[in-house]
């Protein structure tokens, strides 16, 4: 029997800024079962009017019994519908209605053995996130493309989960203003793939996410190195 997916009434207990323009909302969902790492929910807005506004966004968080929460990591689009609310107006206490967790294609599960390799443009990182929150010994690569170092959603956590957790490795691209001693601009090309990502004779587990063009880029290079396109998993963004 299919599981129905019901609207529920999230509370807000926390929130915090990752960059000037990504805030993540912690939510307590009433009676929420769980998630996978790659899964999202739809949020739904009602104005005082009765005019309705649905979303879809990323998970950010990975699930346990004893971290039940649902943390999303919002990008603030400025001609966005929805996120400039969940940005810029929502704070601890209100109310949202939460409708998931959704998705089964574009997920990662820990019972998977294979190295992963994740791409992310800008604010994709957030679903890539879960998975390395939830990652145990499996041998996890994030090449991360983002404009300017300011715009890096996670940074420091990454940083320090480099250093604490063996198997993991982050690599930044910088597409319009690179810190010093990071080399000039670029976008992900083949080089950057090739030399940060896995062999395709590891055959990884290949996720990218992240806007349209550049996730078409990124899955056309990984096939075109080699990898099975059966292997490459993509997520495209939607509105905000």
């Amino acid at each position: 029997m299919i599981k129905r997916i019901t609207w529920r009434a999230a509370t807000v207990t926390a929130v915090r800024w990752e960059t000037k323009t990504a805030r993540t909302l912690v939510l307590d969902v009433p009676g929420w079962s769980g998630h996978l790492p790659g899964q999202h929910v739809d949020i739904r807005l009602t104005a005082d009017d009765g005019y309705v506004a649905q979303r879809s966004y990323s998970i950010a968080s990975a699930w346990s019994p004893s971290s039940p929460s649902v943390e999303l990591t919002i990008q603030r689009l400025d001609d966005g519908e929805v996120s400039p609310y969940l940005t810029d107006v929502v704070e601890v206490g209100d109310k949202i209605e939460v409708r998931g967790a959704i998705g089964n294609w574009f997920v990662w599960r820990d019972t998977q053995t294979a190295p992963v390799l994740l791409i992310a443009g800008g604010s994709g990182v957030v679903p890539l996130m879960a998975m390395i929150r939830a990652r145990g010994r499996q041998p996890f690569r994030l090449i991360y493309s983002v404009r300017t170092p300011e715009d890096a959603a996670y940074a420091e956590e990454l940083r320090h989960r480099v250093r604490e957790n063996p198997g993991l490795d982050v690599h930044f691209v910088y597409t319009r203003k690179a810190p010093e001693g990071a080399g000039a601009p670029k976008r992900i090309d083949v080089a950057t793939i090739n030399s940060h990502g896995w062999p395709p004779d590891f055959e990884p587990d290949c996720y990218v996410c992240g806007p349209t063009g550049f996730v078409e880029t990124a899955a056309d290079i990984l096939v075109a190195l080699g990898h099975a396109p059966t292997r490459v998993r993509t997520e495209r963004f939607g509105g905000a």
